[in-house]
């Protein structure tokens, strides 16, 4: 494997464990502090079992999305509120498309990747949390409509 795919592959699972603590914020009312270092200390390339093992995660693309997602949570609501429909808020979504949707809110405010690579990078998470659903066609549209408003002269 090259450096270059290691980096990338550390990177997506960054930002799959930021989805995942981001989720866990808000289920289980814990500050991002405590969630962060859970995360580090205990998923970062850890195994389940004897079988699965857990990705190593980029852990300065991971405390940025999760310091991103929380400092600027009202901003990116606002952005996702206007790409749903107006009798859906976000309130109202899935939990776990919320947090899906704020660590890429982070991740497309944050400005330093290019935003159809953020914008592909969260439709596979999508696809990892319903595989069988219409969610990741739906991720998409919601990520394209925040991509263009966070960053618009990306697609000029």
């Amino acid at each position: 494997m090259t450096d270059r795919t290691a980096r990338r592959q550390m990177r997506s699972a960054a930002r799959l464990y930021a989805v995942q603590a981001l989720f866990q914020m808000e289920a289980s009312d814990s500050d991002s502090e405590t969630v962060r270092r859970e995360f580090e200390t205990h998923r970062f390339g850890r195994g389940y079992d004897e079988v699965t093992e857990l990705a190593e995660g980029d852990v300065n693309l991971f405390r940025a999305l999760i310091e991103g997602a929380v400092a600027r949570q009202a901003k990116i609501d606002q952005m996702t509120d206007r790409a749903l429909v107006a009798k859906w808020p976000i309130d109202r979504i899935d939990p776990t498309l919320r947090a899906l949707f704020r660590a890429a809110g982070a991740e497309l405010v944050i400005g330093e990747t290019p935003p159809r690579v953020v914008v592909n990078e969260f439709v596979d998470i999508a696809h990892a949390f319903y595989p069988e659903g219409r969610e990741p066609r739906f991720v998409n549209a919601v990520l394209d409509h925040m991509a263009r408003e966070a960053r618009p002269e990306a697609f000029g």
